[in-house]
C-alpha cells in the first residue's frame, strides 16, 4: 500500500459505513412502520392499503377506548362518591329508597 493511498482510505472507509448506517437505518424503521424523513426532515408516509388499513383500525379502536375511559371515569367518580360519603347520607339514602319500595308496593295491592 503506497502511503498516497492513506487519505483515500481514510475518506472512504467512513463514507462508506455512513452510507451502510443510513441504509440500516431506513430499512429498519420502513420494517417497523416508522414514518420516512425527506431532505427537508419532514415526515413521509409510506402509501399504501395495508397502511391505510391500519391507521383506521387504530382509529377506530382509539375511539372504541375513548369511549370505554369514559365509562369507567363516570362508575370511578360513584364509586369514589360512596366512599367517601358519610355513613349518615348513605343511611339516609338507603331509608329513602327503602320508603319508595313500601310505597310502590301499597299502591300495588291498592290497584
Amino acid at each position: 500500500m503506497d502511503l498516497s493511498e492513506i487519505p483515500v482510505m481514510a475518506l472512504a472507509i467512513p463514507s462508506a459505513l455512513i452510507a451502510i448506517g443510513w441504509v440500516a437505518n431506513t430499512w429498519i424503521r420502513v420494517k417497523h412502520g416508522y414514518p420516512l424523513e425527506n431532505s427537508w426532515g419532514k415526515a413521509v408516509y409510506p402509501k399504501n392499503d395495508q397502511a391505510v388499513e391500519r391507521v383506521k383500525l387504530l382509529t377506530q379502536e382509539n375511539a372504541e377506548l375513548r369511549a370505554e375511559l369514559g365509562s369507567v371515569k363516570d362508575r370511578l367518580a360513584n364509586v369514589e362518591r360512596i366512599v367517601t360519603d358519610g355513613g349518615y347520607a348513605l343511611g339516609s339514602e338507603i331509608d329513602a329508597l327503602r320508603e319508595r319500595s313500601l310505597e310502590n308496593l301499597k299502591d300495588k295491592e291498592v290497584n
